[in-house]
C-alpha cells in the first residue's frame, strides 16, 4: 500500500527518490482502464463503462501526474464520481513508501497471506446475484501486489480499481497487473489517484470486493468505522490483509528484543493510529454492523533466504523504536549492529506476526 503514514511492518523513511531503479513502462493516466491483454481499453463489466473513470470535472493535479479525481464526500459536486477521499495535505505531500520497499516485501507478503480465507470468499463471490464479473477496489494498492496475488486465485472476469496517492505507483501497478483469472477469464484494471481516508457506500456502488494490504494499522478508529460503514452499507465483502499484530519473535533471542518491540508498538499507536490494535477494532466495527468476520494469522517467516528484506525491516523496526524512545539510541545502535551481523551471516530468524481479516456483510438490501 501507499499511505501518508509509516509502513506497518517496519517503516522505510521518506526520502527524495528518482523514478528508478524499478524498470517499468509508463502506464495509463489516472482513472484510465487498462485492457487485460494489452489492447485498447474497452467497456468494463457488469454493464459499466469504465472508460476514463471520471464523470464531471476533474480537480487539477500536479501537472505531470494527470487529473486527480475529486473525493467521495457526502456533499460533493453534482455529477462527481465517488472515489477515495484525499487526506488533508493533498497530493503535494510527498509519498511515504519507496517502491523498492514494496517490491522487496512482495514475496514475503504473498507467502504470508492467509489461504484459509479464500474459500469462504470464493463462495460469497460465486453467489453474487446477477454476477457478470467481479469489480474489486484495492485501497492503497502500492505497486499492485494484492492484485498479482489474488486475481489469479479467483475465477471469472475481473475489473480492478486501483487506488493510491502516488501516481508512479499507480502506473507501476497498472502495467504489472495480472492479465487473467484462475479460469483464464480476462482481468482489466483502472487507476484512481487518491489516498485512503474514508469511503462512502456510494463509492462502492457495483463493487464485488474491497481489498487492502498493510492498511488497517495505519488508520484511526474513525477511518476504520468509515470503511466498515462503506463496505456494509454497500453489502461488499472486505479482505484486509497483513495488519501488524504487535508481536515479533527473533532467534537467537536478545535481552533488548521486548523493549524494542514495545517502543515500536507505541510508535505505531502515535497520533491516534491503531497500530497493533487495528484488527480488533476492525472486527468489532464490522461485527457491530452485521458482518460475519474471520481472522487468520499471516506471519512473515524470515530466514537466510530473505536476508535483504530482514535487513531493511530491522532498520525500520529499530529506527521507529528509537524515534519513539530516544533514550534507547545508544543501546539500540549496538543491538542493530549485532542483529545485522547475524543477518548477514545467515544466523538470524524472525517471525513478524500479522493478521488477515475477511468481513462478509449482509448483501445490500437484505433486511434480515
Amino acid at each position: 500500500m501507499s499511505s501518508s503514514r509509516t509502513a506497518s511492518s517496519g517503516p522505510i523513511p521518506a526520502r527524495p527518490r528518482s523514478r528508478g531503479p524499478i524498470p517499468f513502462q509508463p502506464g495509463p493516466s489516472e482513472a484510465e482502464t487498462v485492457a487485460g491483454d494489452g489492447t485498447e481499453p474497452e467497456a468494463g463489466i457488469n454493464g459499466q463503462d469504465f472508460g476514463d473513470g471520471a464523470s464531471g470535472d476533474a480537480v487539477p493535479g500536479d501537472g505531470a501526474a494527470g487529473p486527480v479525481i475529486a473525493g467521495a464526500g457526502p456533499a460533493g459536486p453534482a455529477g462527481e464520481r465517488a472515489t477515495v477521499r484525499l487526506r488533508d495535505g493533498g497530493p503535494e505531500e510527498s509519498p511515504r513508501y519507496a517502491p523498492e520497499w514494496l517490491q522487496l516485501r512482495e514475496s514475503a507478503d504473498a507467502a504470508a497471506r492467509a489461504q484459509d480465507l479464500l474459500d469462504p470468499l470464493r463462495i460469497r463471490l460465486a453467489n453474487l446475484p446477477g454476477r457478470a464479473g467481479l469489480v474489486v477496489h484495492d485501497l492503497g494498492c502500492g505497486t499492485g501486489s494484492m492484485g498479482r496475488w489474488l486475481a489469479p486465485r479467483l475465477d471469472g472476469a475481473q475489473h480492478w480499481v486501483l487506488h493510491d496517492r502516488d501516481p508512479y505507483l499507480l502506473h507501476f501497478a497498472a502495467v504489472a497487473s495480472p492479465r487473467s483469472a484462475a479460469d483464464g477469464s480476462r482481468v482489466t484494471v483502472e487507476t484512481r489517484r487518491g489516498d485512503v481516508a474514508r469511503l462512502t457506500p456510494d463509492a462502492l456502488t457495483g463493487a464485488s470486493l474491497v481489498t487492502a494490504s498493510a492498511l488497517l494499522d495505519v488508520l484511526t478508529r474513525e477511518e476504520i468505522d468509515a470503511l466498515a460503514d462503506a463496505c456494509t452499507g454497500a453489502g461488499c465483502p472486505a479482505l484486509l490483509t497483513l495488519s501488524v499484530a504487535g508481536r515479533v519473535e527473533l532467534g537467537p533471542a536478545d535481552p533488548l528484543d521486548a523493549e524494542i518491540a514495545e517502543a515500536f508498538n507505541a510508535h505505531q499507536r502515535r497520533s491516534g493510529l491503531l497500530g497493533p490494535d487495528a484488527v480488533t477494532v476492525a472486527c468489532e466495527a464490522f461485527a457491530e454492523r452485521g458482518a460475519t468476520v474471520r481472522v487468520c494469522p499471516s506471519p512473515w517467516r524470515l530466514g537466510p533466504d530473505e536476508a535483504a528484506l530482514t535487513e531493511q525491516w530491522l532498520r525500520g523496526w529499530v529506527g521507529a523504536a528509537v524515534e519513539q524512545r530516544p533514550e534507547l539510541r545508544e543501546r539500540a545502535e549496538r543491538y542493530l549492529r549485532d542483529r545485522l551481523a547475524a543477518c548477514a551471516a545467515g544466523e538470524l530468524r524472525a517471525v513478524v506476526h500479522h493478521s488477515d481479516l475477511l468481513a462478509l456483510p449482509r448483501p445490500a438490501g437484505n433486511a434480515s
